[in-house]
């Protein structure tokens, strides 16, 4: 109401000349024309006032490094495209879908995902690529991190060691296993007491009921959609999945772990 007011004052106070007629002028036309225009501009004003606001409930996060931090192993030009782009993509998709409904956070859209396309795609790409972006660093800090006893006895226990973890991991990153598009990842297991490593297809992710035999909580994910790295390495996927490792930040693998067993849910991103 307030800023309903002082339009209308404002509008006023700018009208007053338009509404004295000079001496030196005929009344009539002017004065006609000159209330028509006040009445154009109040209605104007009126509705720009009344009309709800456009807001964007879903954004693409900053990167937490400049577009070159990964180099040489994540190019600038894929970082910029994958970053602005293919996530900007999913995220206006994601808000046209849920246009005119209630704000929910990403995280509690997730489960039931595949129960409703727009969703699971766009908001899917949302959830995973924010997700991405945080477990990445430049090399110079990334190799500063390792993982934490708590991590660390978890890989032990689960697969032997961390080369065994590696191992499995691009081995379910390469072509053969996740065919097409998709997302490679290391999660804990509903129970907590285990990793278990996960390929899914398009956007899918194991916070989606139905994508796996229960729902898991991701603690570290790979994007192997082409758009991730074929303008550095075109068809050598198993290359880009083994420089990963180099960008990885355990620190933030390290937090996610933590999280996701305490609370027996996901990470929020």
């Amino acid at each position: 109401m307030v800023k309903l007011y002082l339009a209308f004052a404002a509008l006023l106070s700018g009208s007053t000349n338009a509404w004295t007629v000079p001496m030196t002028m005929k009344a009539g036309t002017s004065s006609t024309n000159s209330r028509r225009d006040f009445f154009a501009k109040t209605a104007a004003i009126a509705t720009s006032l009344a009309a709800p606001a456009v807001t964007k409930a879903y954004t693409v996060p900053d990167l937490p490094y400049p577009y070159e931090a990964l180099e040489p192993y994540i190019d600038t030009p894929t970082m910029k495209i994958h970053h602005d782009k293919h996530h900007g993509t999913y995220v206006a998709n994601l808000n046209k879908a849920t246009e005119g409904k209630d704000e929910v956070p990403i995280l509690d859209l997730m489960e039931d995902a595949l129960s409703a396309t727009p969703i699971r795609n766009s908001g899917g790409g949302h959830y995973n690529h924010a997700f991405f972006w945080k477990e990445m660093a430049p090399e110079s800090e990334a190799k500063g991190t390792k993982p934490s006893a708590q991590l660390e006895e978890l890989i032990n226990k689960s697969f032997g060691s961390m080369d065994e973890m590696k191992a499995k991991f691009e081995a379910q990153a390469a072509p053969g296993a996740v065919f097409g598009s998709g997302w490679v990842w290391v999660c804990v297991n509903k129970a907590g007491d285990e990793l278990k490593i996960v390929g899914t297809p398009n956007q899918d992710n194991p916070l989606m009921k139905g994508v796996t035999d229960e729902i898991m909580f991701p603690i570290l994910g790979l994007d192997v959609w082409e758009h991730a790295y074929y303008l550095k390495y075109q068809n050598r996927r198993p290359e880009y999945v083994s420089n990963f490792w180099n960008v990885v930040n355990w620190d933030v693998v390290n937090k996610n772990c933590a999280y996701v067993i305490e609370k027996h849910a996901g990470v929020s991103v």
